[in-house]
């Protein structure tokens, strides 16, 4: 295959436009996912998902499902442009014998995609657990829900408690991700927001490593001919296939890596001094089943947020944008 060149601002702007579409989509289930997660043996709030997004909706209001949301929106851009931009760029420089790629390169390529998108992806998710998981906390505790900063949601037994005593229930102080931000920056630098960096090279890695190449040979599969691409449903089904299958494969890893970017516990939770302590105590006091919490949720949440992401990569906006001709790597 001959040499091309490729647009990195436009790939930028096509995993931009991708990850703030799929986010908008698909953030409720991730909620879930991150309360899920967190629950431990003998405190569970939630049953399964439904349940957990009945309760959110009950307790904390439609916008309740979307804690957390704004933080993911404004840093999902960055983080979807650099993984699916780096990617590309990889391939691009390991096809330049002309011929395809082996699997083993389509390999590196994505893990070098996923050890580039960590810069953004880590303060990303150590911002947005906490504002998710703030539910899961004020329900084990009894305690009201802030649904909006200028809002308060209580539960419905606090509501009854409340009520019967005649005692006016305090809530929590509406937290967002800036101030949540500010305090981690103050009291532990820079270092506070990469809490879990390790947690999350271990996820992301090994999910870009099983994703990019199963979704390319999947998506070469829907090809007329090896000068067409294949259609766009075909890339939406290839993505949704490829990323409900690495989102499982990693769940252990995610599992962990949530457990250790959960500042805030519950007044029983374990405590974690890293990678290595967290998997030995859920292992020894949950068991193994412990390390596929959330995994349904997990493949609900990429499965489609790929497969958009996709379809807006085959779309080409940003070539569209800088009047470009789109050019994927993926089928080389």
């Amino acid at each position: 295959m001959a040499q091309q060149q490729i647009s990195l601002p436009a790939k930028l702007i096509n995993g931009g436009v991708a990850g703030i579409v799929g986010v908008t989509c698909v953030f409720p289930i991730d909620l879930a996912k991150t309360r899920l997660q967190n629950q431990r043996r003998g405190q569970q709030v939630y049953k399964n998902m439904i349940d957990c997004l009945f309760k959110t909706v009950r307790s904390e209001g439609f916008f309740g499902m979307y804690r957390g949301a704004a933080v993911n929106l404004t840093l999902v851009t960055p983080e979807k442009a650099i993984k699916l931009a780096a990617n590309d760029l990889f391939r691009h420089h390991l096809a330049k014998d002309g011929k395809g790629l082996t699997v083993f390169r389509e390999m590196l390529a994505g893990c070098g995609a996923g050890m580039c998108q960590v810069i953004v992806t880590t303060p990303m998710e150590m911002l947005k657990i906490q504002l998710q998981d703030a539910g899961r906390l004020a329900a084990q505790q009894q305690k009201p829900v802030a649904a909006t900063p200028t809002k308060l949601v209580c539960t419905n037994a606090m509501l009854s408690r409340s009520y019967n005593s005649g005692a006016v229930v305090p809530g929590p102080r509406a937290v967002s991700a800036m101030q949540i931000a500010k305090e981690l920056l103050q009291t532990r630098g820079i270092p506070g927001l990469y809490k879990g960096l390790g947690a999350t090279l271990i996820r992301d890695v090994p999910f870009s490593v099983v994703y990019f190449p199963l979704f390319a040979n999947l998506n070469s599969l829907g090809k007329p001919s090896l000068k067409e691409s294949s259609p766009f449903y075909w890339a939406f089904m290839s993505g949704c296939a490829a990323g409900s299958t690495a989102a499982v494969v990693v769940n252990p890893c995610d599992v962990v890596k949530t457990r250790l970017q959960s500042l805030n516990k519950g007044a029983t939770e374990e405590t974690y001094s890293g990678v290595l302590d967290c998997v030995s105590k859920i292992m020894r006091k949950e068991g193994p089943a412990a390390f596929l919490k959330g995994a349904g949720c997990r493949a609900l949440v990429i499965a489609p947020l790929f497969g958009i992401a996709q379809v807006m990569y085959f779309v080409g906006v940003g070539e569209y944008i800088l009047d470009n001709s789109p050019i994927s790597l993926l089928s080389m």
